[in-house]
């Protein structure tokens, strides 16, 4: 079995030695970004039969800047706002962990078929939430899991800000626009 499918297996399985590793080995970026593509593009083969290529293509790039974004805002929620004394972290490791919690997600695939898909869809995503709070805690070297679900929650939020103002927002304007 291949580096990266046995590292996606463990982060899936929610093992936070996995986690520990990856933080450390600076040589994986390459392949947290992989696990974002694999799971982003199980996703849009699952959106596929709904929205064609165009929903494959916004999901491969919409995941990886939101990946980008999310990673960073969580850095400095962790790292400024909401450090523990035994917090010492940098951008590449949040990088590097939370890329590999996206795994989960390969499930998607199968979003496209009725009933099961809508299901399954939901799991993995709860799914990828929870190895996001692993990869955060492990990563910040948090000893509270409640801290690590609080940078996430807030991350989320803000990342969710973030994209309305630079993916939305000027969509609308832009009709309002055309409309006047």
């Amino acid at each position: 079995m291949s580096q990266l499918t046995e590292r996606m297996i463990r982060a899936a399985r929610l093992d936070t030695t996995l986690y520990e590793e990856v933080e450390a080995d600076r040589g994986a970026i390459g392949q947290a970004m992989a696990a974002v593509i694999v799971s982003s593009a199980a996703a849009g083969v699952g959106s596929f039969p709904a929205g064609g290529i165009t929903a494959l293509f916004l999901s491969l790039t919409g995941a990886l800047a939101g990946w980008f974004l999310w990673a960073f805002i969580m850095y400095i929620i962790g790292t400024r706002l909401l450090p523990e004394p035994e917090t010492k972290s940098d951008f590449g490791e949040l990088l590097r962990t939370t890329g590999f919690a996206s795994s989960p997600g390969v499930l998607r695939i199968v979003s496209a078929l009725p009933l099961l898909g809508g299901i399954v869809s939901l799991i993995a995503s709860a799914w990828m939430l929870v190895a996001m709070i692993v990869a955060v805690r492990q990563a910040l070297d948090y000893s509270s899991t409640g801290r690590a679900i609080a940078v996430c929650v807030i991350g989320f939020i803000a990342n969710a800000i973030a994209f309305f103002l630079i993916a939305v927002a000027p969509i609308l304007l832009a009709g309002r626009a055309a409309g006047a």
